[in-house]
């Protein structure tokens, strides 16, 4: 039987007023950023890549907030009551090494397609319109299964959702640590040997797992779901503009620190949060402290992520349920933030200026981005609650959404490291792997199950298969096409896309009264008529017109004539990064996926001691998160806002 955690009246008068509240500081942050930094969010490429100027700490709090779904805490602890500890390894796992990876392909991208404002831009340059097309639908697809952020969003632009990120961030990572503590030292569960006795006493069977046991990392069922997990998390990353544009607005010297930061302290998430919430749930679940003794949690409360309210509310009571509830708003917000300025990018850019009005003007371009936000916040939430009414829980949607969002992820990989795949490669690679992965997924699931339906369509190894076979499948067919079509890419093409028209952003052959963030060489040079100085690469010691792109990169320039905006220097710096992010991309996949839960992988039940080290290394990564994307990021702007701070701080005295 169901119970009532929190009226309606509670959900509604927490939800808005909290969109009213980030509305109110995010739209004064805009503000300030304008008055006092210059950063103009009216300007397209401010909007759109955030001047491509945003530095480590805050680049990896933006990533890490879009990174922490609500799946990382609410569900991890969900799946954690279902299958054990062994869950948020193989969760936190399939988190990891898919940042990483983007890590490798956004400083890919800054060598190859330094202007580039989203990712389907490239597969336009490449390929041509019809490819577009399908890689639009195909990242509109993802994004789908990706409002009160809409407002803050629509006027601030990305650099909006990068300050909105750092909040939400804040805000659910202090949350989140207080669950896990307050959960751990209540005295229902006694603390790390308390919880490990009531877990063991709780005597629960879990088929797929050594004895049936909830502390052994020998689980079945944990390891099938980690794997679908990765295929559809890589999807979530690499087809999703959004981490492909916080790539683009960050500098040359924050891309891969930033990523690959984020790579290592996100395992906090699932690993503190799932574990602690998910065994508490077991060891209090046939005691009176449970709010809905005797009743159990049935296995559609937990597939819809009820097993954490219920945890906070029997033992931290009505007030942790509503914080709870600040929780899901903060990683909801987040998430769906950078939604949609990957949305709108889309919709202004990828559709609307190349296809409606090539020759559109900053200001048209900006007001079209402002109403893709507002039509993307509407459709997501009808579609979300059309999925509510059709019976769609999570459980549901993990193993479908690789199946339709991995056949487009292999072929943009080559787009950016192969010159050989071509164009019919490109467009019938994703749509043959679609093909093929839903063929495996619906048979398998009608052959092992003898029907189908949303319970037989959410069985695990249909859904890993098919998962396995939209993935690797369109690269095979790819590269089969690309070789009985053979023909090769310059490289130097990928130059030819240029800034937006934007006085206020700095090009390879613009001034700027600021040190250019994308090259590492510089020479000043005063200006005339002013006690300010002008910085310029080396490339731009003969001087063209602020308001103009450089000539070199004009879209009609012969291929003899483009050269890269980037001087010599800052081109083995970038390369130097990328030797960097690919070393450690290998590392993390071996160590995330092999070196940790493999040896693990065994006949072994978790020791009392062995328990207690696991769960404090959880929690002090966790505190290690805090550091990484809280305290860093301010410390790293700390310029910016002291200068802000300065700035506030002379106008009202200067009314006073």
């Amino acid at each position: 039987m169901a119970v009532e955690l929190l009226t309606q009246a509670d959900g509604y008068g927490i939800i808005i007023g909290l969109s009213v509240v980030f509305c109110i500081l995010i739209l004064a942050a805009v503000r300030i950023q304008k008055r006092y930094l210059a950063e103009d969010s009216e300007q397209s490429e401010m909007f759109m890549v955030a001047n491509r100027s945003v530095k480590t700490g805050l680049t990896a709090s933006a990533v890490f907030s879009s990174w922490m779904w609500i799946n990382e805490s609410v569900f991890s602890a969900a799946y954690t009551y279902k299958w054990g500890i062994a869950l948020p390894i193989w969760w936190a796992s399939g988190l990891s090494f898919q940042i990483a990876l983007m890590a490798v392909l956004g400083i890919i991208a800054k060598l190859r397609v330094p202007y580039a404002h989203t990712s389907l831009e490239i597969m336009r340059l490449r390929y041509g319109k019809y490819v577009h097309w399908l890689f639009i639908l195909l990242n509109l697809v993802n994004n789908i299964f990706g409002c009160g952020i809409v407002t803050y969003t629509a006027v601030g632009g990305l650099k909006a959702t990068f300050l909105t990120d750092f909040l939400h961030t804040t805000i659910a990572l202090i949350l989140l640590i207080y669950f896990s503590l307050a959960v751990l030292t209540n005295k229902h569960i006694g603390g790390l040997s308390g919880l490990y006795e009531k877990v063991k006493a709780a005597d629960d069977y879990i088929p797929g797992n050594y004895q049936g046991s909830l502390l052994t990392m020998k689980s079945q069922s944990s390891v099938l779901f980690g794997l679908v997990l990765k295929f559809g998390n890589l999807a979530l990353v690499l087809m999703d503009t959004a981490f492909w544009q916080k790539s683009f607005a960050s500098e040359v010297n924050s891309t891969v620190p930033a990523y690959d930061l984020v790579s290592v302290v996100i395992i906090a998430i699932p690993w503190c949060t799932g574990t602690i919430i998910g065994l508490s749930a077991r060891a209090i679940e046939k005691t009176p402290v449970w709010v809905g003794y005797p009743n159990t949690l049935t296995t559609t409360q937990v597939n819809s992520g009820l097993v954490m309210p219920y945890v906070l509310r029997s033992l931290l009571g009505k007030g942790a349920t509503s914080g709870l509830l600040v929780l899901i708003f903060m990683a909801i917000t987040s998430t769906v933030s950078s939604s949609m300025i990957a949305v709108s990018s889309i919709v202004s850019l990828d559709f609307f200026r190349t296809y409606i009005n090539p020759h559109a003007s900053n200001r048209l371009i900006l007001k079209v981005s402002h109403w893709g936000v507002v039509f993307h916040g509407c459709f997501m939430a009808g579609f979300a609650i059309m999925l509510e009414y059709a019976g769609a829980t999570n459980n549901w949607s993990t193993y479908f959404r690789p199946i339709v969002a991995c056949p487009g992820i292999l072929p943009m990989i080559l787009t950016l490291s192969w010159s050989r795949q071509t164009k019919p490669a490109a467009m019938l690679g994703p749509v043959l792997g679609l093909f093929s992965g839903l063929a495996t997924w619906l048979s398998l699931s009608w052959k092992w199950s003898g029907a189908i339906n949303i319970n037989t369509t959410q069985d695990q190894v249909p859904g890993l298969y098919g998962a396995i076979v939209s993935f690797f499948s369109p690269a095979l067919y790819s590269v089969i096409i690309s070789l009985i079509w053979p023909s090769r890419f310059d490289w130097r093409e990928f130059l030819r896309i240029d800034l937006i028209e934007d006085n206020s952003q700095p090009s390879s052959s613009m001034q700027s009264k600021v040190a250019s963030k994308e090259a590492v060489n510089e020479t000043r040079r005063p200006v005339d008529n002013s006690d300010k100085e002008t910085y310029l690469t080396k490339r731009d010691k003969s001087n063209s017109s602020p308001s103009s792109p450089p000539p070199e990169l004009k879209a009609d320039a012969a291929l003899d004539n483009v050269v890269h905006p980037f001087d010599d220097e800052t081109i083995r710096h970038i390369k130097r990064w990328l030797k960097l992010a690919v070393a450690y991309f290998v590392v993390n996949v071996l160590v995330t996926i092999v070196l940790w839960p493999m040896p693990l992988y065994r006949d072994w039940i978790f020791t009392r001691t062995f328990f207690g080290g696991w769960i404090t290394m959880a929690i002090v990564w966790h505190f290690g998160a805090i550091v990484a994307v809280i305290l860093y990021p301010i410390y790293d702007g700390r310029r910016e806002i002291a200068k802000s701070i300065r700035g506030i701080a002379k106008e009202l005295t200067g009314i006073r």
